[in-house]
Parts: C-alpha cells; sequence; structure tokens
C-alpha cells in the first residue's frame, strides 16, 4: 500500500504529565485566559505553535519543560502526520536554525465556525437564488478544481504517479488519501471529508468530485465510487479499473 498521509489522531507520546504553564505571562492579553484543551504531548506542541507562533524546537522545549531532543522527536512525528513543517532561518553566526509552524492541517485541528457558515451559504443560496443558481456555483468550483489539479499534475505519466501525486494533493485538503492497487485495479481511498457536511446539503457537491476524478485520471480508467461516506461508509473508496483490463474482463 502506498501511504500518502497519516493518522491526524493526538498521540500519547512524550512527557503526558507536563502541562503549559507559561501562556500567561507569554502571550499577548487577549490569550491570557485561553483555556487548557490539551492533553496529549502531539496537542501541546499544536497549541503553542497556535498561539505563539513559529518556533525552534529548543523554544518549544523551554516552554513545555522538556530536553530539546524530545523536542525534534515530537516534531519530526506531527511532521510525518503533516501537521507542522519547518524552514532553516540564519540567526547571525552559527547553523541555521529550523523554525516550525503548523501547517494548513496542523491549523485545522483547531475549532471553528467554517461548517455552520457554509451549511447557512448553501441554504441561502438555494433558498433565495434557487436550486439553479446553486448548481451554476457547484459547477464553477469544479472548475476550478479541475484547473488546479490539472495544472498540479502537468507532466506526471503514469496511471501510478498521477495516484501518487494527486492523493498527496487531496491529503494537502484534509482528505487522507492513499491508494493501493488490487490486480488490474487501483483503490484510491479517502479516509476523511473535510466537506462531508456540505456535501450532505448538497448532493451535487459528490457528482461534481466525481467528474473531476474522471477528468483528472483519463478516458483510459473506469473509475466507479465502491464506498461514500455520505451513505454511511467509513470511508470513500474508488474503484479505477484500466479501460483495456476491463474490457477483457
Amino acid at each position: 500500500m502506498n501511504y500518502l498521509s497519516k493518522s491526524s489522531k493526538p498521540q500519547n507520546l512524550f512527557f503526558s504529565s507536563y502541562k503549559i504553564t507559561t501562556f500567561e505571562n507569554k502571550t499577548s492579553n487577549n490569550l491570557e485566559n485561553y483555556p487548557s484543551r490539551t492533553k496529549t504531548a502531539a496537542d501541546r506542541f499544536l497549541t503553542l505553535l497556535k498561539t505563539r507562533g513559529p518556533l525552534s524546537a529548543a523554544e518549544l522545549a523551554a516552554e513545555l519543560g522538556i530536553t530539546g531532543e524530545g523536542a525534534r522527536l515530537q516534531l519530526l512525528k506531527l511532521a510525518e502526520e503533516g501537521l507542522v513543517h519547518s524552514e532553516s532561518t540564519s540567526k547571525g553566526v552559527g547553523r541555521p536554525v529550523l523554525i516550525w509552524s503548523l501547517t494548513q492541517l496542523g491549523n485545522a485541528r483547531f475549532p471553528d465556525t467554517h461548517t455552520e457558515l457554509t451549511l447557512q451559504l448553501i441554504q441561502t443560496i438555494k433558498n433565495v437564488l434557487g436550486k439553479e443558481a446553486l448548481d451554476n456555483v457547484v459547477n464553477a468550483r469544479e472548475k476550478n478544481q479541475l484547473e488546479k489539479y490539472s495544472s498540479a499534475l502537468q507532466g506526471v505519466t503514469g496511471i501510478e504517479n498521477r495516484l501518487t501525486s494527486f492523493a498527496a494533493i487531496r491529503s494537502g485538503e484534509g482528505y487522507l488519501a492513499e491508494w493501493k492497487k488490487e490486480g488490474d485495479a487501483y483503490l484510491f481511498i479517502e479516509n476523511h471529508c473535510p466537506i462531508c457536511c456540505a456535501a450532505t446539503e448538497c448532493d451535487n457537491i459528490c457528482t461534481s468530485e466525481m467528474r473531476t476524478f474522471v477528468s483528472i485520471l483519463g478516458e483510459d480508467m473506469n473509475v466507479t465510487r465502491m464506498e461514500h461516506i455520505i451513505n454511511g461508509a467509513r470511508r470513500c473508496v474508488y474503484k479505477i479499473v484500466p479501460v483495456s483490463a476491463a474490457t477483457a474482463i
């Protein structure tokens, strides 16, 4: 199996007894009473990067009262999960320092109200402007997505290379995508749907996603959705079979 994304479940990895105790003195006033909702080492790292901004491993270690090596190991694990990334920065004389910050996926670990807003917008468009207007919005999104994916996959040849690159793109969007081969077929698996609430309210979104998949994978591939989160499945699974193999069957 080719995994492009790992589970973003918080893990009890290091120093589970430590708590962040420096927010009151070292953050802005509007964060003085920031609620402590973290329990795992991973969550404490993510919360510090969210509230303090980009930090080095040494700075994180000092905040949490742990060793620099412990902080580096935790950061590497978070990076493997796609929650943080680093940039090398020179600070005067000496070796460059890695500065760590949250990725888009890491920021998504914190609550917001975008789901409620999205549902309100969909319902408003449908009620005020009508279903045709909503369909036009979905079609415009589909066009933008297709252009984005096509540009990113330009020059990527071979079905397995395209699946690998496409899964990486979709994982970056929060779908936790991976693929595997089964006989002559390929299974493209999305373990999470970040637009599930919107897709439940507007079923045309899933139809649009399916058309995008078919366009991206090409006319020489048959694409069938085998499992669907909207229908109660744990994940969305697409079976991809080369037309030549499907014809032979």
